[in-house]
């Protein structure tokens, strides 16, 4: 298994393994048709070519025997959201905006890669801290970031289909 920066040739396969992880983030209550909204309108394969030709966007992916098993994004800046821009103390900041490994995956240390070059990474950049959202409900990605060194610092809303979700906010030190 190897990490490496995401190109614009692996827009496709990203949108295929977002497809597969991204409803695996969702809570119970998410419907089938508001994860299909999200997953078309923000994780297309259009929408990872508009990501990887952004240069406030950084990809990585984890490649094993040719396929990708899992992925980061980061976005550098201040963050949009008025919630987090006030729950958030580092400043520059970068977000963990995507992290998501392949099911069959799971458990195999690769989220631990993809995060390690994500920090490497905006840590070289200057920033001086990295924030994410998180579904309360999420509690195995609670616990693999707070692994990793963050810690709720506030609370943000995050839309699925037509239904706002309710997400801590996690930060950390770099």
């Amino acid at each position: 298994m190897q990490v490496r920066r995401a190109t614009e040739s692996d827009a496709i396969l990203l949108a295929e393994l977002a497809a597969l992880t991204f409803p695996l983030a969702c809570p119970p209550h998410t419907t089938d048709e508001a994860k299909a909204a999200f997953i078309a309108a923000n994780l297309s394969r259009a929408s990872f070519e508009s990501y990887l030709a952004d240069p406030r966007r950084v990809l990585f992916v984890a490649e094993d025997a040719g396929m990708l098993v899992g992925y980061t994004m980061l976005v550098a800046g201040e963050p949009a959201d008025a919630d987090v821009a006030a729950a958030i103390a580092l400043r520059p900041t970068v977000e963990l905006s995507k992290c998501y490994v392949h099911p069959d995956a799971h458990g195999g240390g690769i989220a631990a890669a993809l995060m390690g070059a994500s920090l490497d990474d905006a840590r070289a950049g200057g920033a001086a801290g990295m924030w994410l959202g998180v579904n309360q409900e999420n509690a195995r990605a609670q616990r693999f970031y707070g692994k990793h060194g963050f810690a709720r610092v506030g609370v943000k809303r995050f839309l699925v289909g037509d239904r706002y979700e309710d997400d801590f906010v996690f930060e950390r030190a770099l």
